[in-house]
């Protein structure tokens, strides 16, 4: 389940930060549903909740059919500069289950996931407007349930870019490159990813297209994921700091998931 999906904040800035008027206020811009990194950066003084509602993935190989479920999914942001937010994350519950094809008997684990904690800076149009750029790092403690946790403190960086097409389309970039540890606990490797992907809004809806791939490079099990995803956001027309989202993502490589099924929320305040 996507990772890099579970980012929040959980500092303040020294001093109080006063928010914007809101006729100077920047549009409402979530980094829900897809796998891509927004550019966009919370006003000063702004706070933002994203919340999986619920996730579910499967996987089915000769063997095993595997299950995922996560709820709970929660992503906060705080907006500590024109130009800097910081951001916290954590899913609070994962639920697991394989199960062999042959025999039928099942294997599930269940427990809260890690917390990560990151930071995001705009290089250019921090309203995302434009030609934007921005540069965002995090790090994950391993502080989850034993079925759940990393195997070591993990963290990367993120480069995206956003840039208008034309009045109606606008393409995403979103490159990447982690440190995580090695499945035996014992060193660390790097894995890389990149999204990319195209959007753009029908009434009140965002509908996008993204392309998503990773490489991991751990010594004892290599793996390369690859997935094609659809993305829908409703923003209700009276509730400008909401958004409603969807996504559905299909696997296009054995080593990932078959589908994957999304539903979110998030609100500005």
């Amino acid at each position: 389940m996507r990772r890099v999906a579970l980012i929040a904040a959980l500092t303040l800035s020294g001093a109080p930060a006063l928010a914007q008027s809101p006729a100077l206020e920047r549009e409402f811009c979530a980094a829900r549903p897809g796998k891509g990194t927004p550019t966009c950066i919370l006003d000063q003084g702004r706070w933002q909740l994203e919340l999986g509602l619920v996730d579910f993935a499967r996987r089915r190989d000769d063997q095993t059919r595997t299950t995922d479920w996560a709820a709970g999914d929660i992503f906060i942001r705080h907006g500590v500069s024109p130009t800097t937010e910081i951001q916290f994350g954590v899913t609070a519950y994962n639920r697991q289950s394989a199960t062999d094809r042959t025999s039928g008997v099942s294997d599930v684990v269940e427990g809260v996931g890690d917390i990560t904690l990151g930071i995001a800076h705009s290089l250019a149009n921090p309203d995302g407007s434009g030609l934007s750029v921005a540069l965002a790092a995090y790090v994950t403690a391993p502080t989850g349930s034993r079925a759940f946790r990393a195997d070591g403190v993990e963290g990367g960086v993120i480069l995206p870019v956003s840039v208008p097409l034309n009045d109606d389309w606008s393409l995403g970039l979103s490159p990447g490159v982690d440190v995580v540890a090695d499945s035996d606990g014992d060193g660390r490797h790097a894995a890389y990813a990149m999204a990319a992907g195209v959007g753009r809004m029908v009434g009140d809806w965002a509908l996008g297209v993204e392309l998503w791939a990773s490489r991991d490079e751990d010594p004892l099990a290599p793996s390369t994921q690859a997935t094609f995803d659809l993305t829908a956001v409703w923003s209700p027309p009276r509730m400008a700091d909401t958004q409603l989202d969807f996504g559905l993502n299909f696997g296009l490589n054995e080593d990932s998931p078959d589908v994957e099924i999304g539903i979110g929320l998030a609100r500005r305040f």
